[in-house]
């Protein structure tokens, strides 16, 4: 990643504001600064998430070793959690409607 140094930065800055002009540059960076501390949370709760179901993961021991047979072993069962699949859509076919002819008339 590059380094960017003051002259870089000056540059940066008298680019946006040109393309903004000065009196928008305070609601432009305050856009900036709010984007980047939604995508600060996102990390947070994705990062939450991830240590939530490495957490889930349990030690189930198996049966306790009875005289004469091998030493237990122990399973490790990973539990994983996924979204529900998006109902499935109805097709409805409808006729179209019929022409009644009164006899009468």
């Amino acid at each position: 990643m590059p380094n960017f140094g003051v002259p870089e930065l000056l540059i940066i800055l008298v680019i946006v504001a040109m393309l903004f002009g000065v009196g928008k540059l305070p609601q432009v960076f305050g856009a900036v600064g709010k984007g980047i501390k939604e995508f600060r949370r996102e990390s947070a709760d994705v990062e939450a998430t991830a240590a939530n179901l490495h957490s889930a993961a349990t030690t189930i021991p198996a049966a306790p070793a009875t005289a004469g047979s091998p030493a237990p072993t122990v399973t490790t069962v990973s539990v994983a959690t996924t979204a529900p699949a998006a109902p499935a859509q109805e097709t409805v076919q409808v006729a179209p409607p019929v022409a009644t002819v009164d006899p009468l008339k």
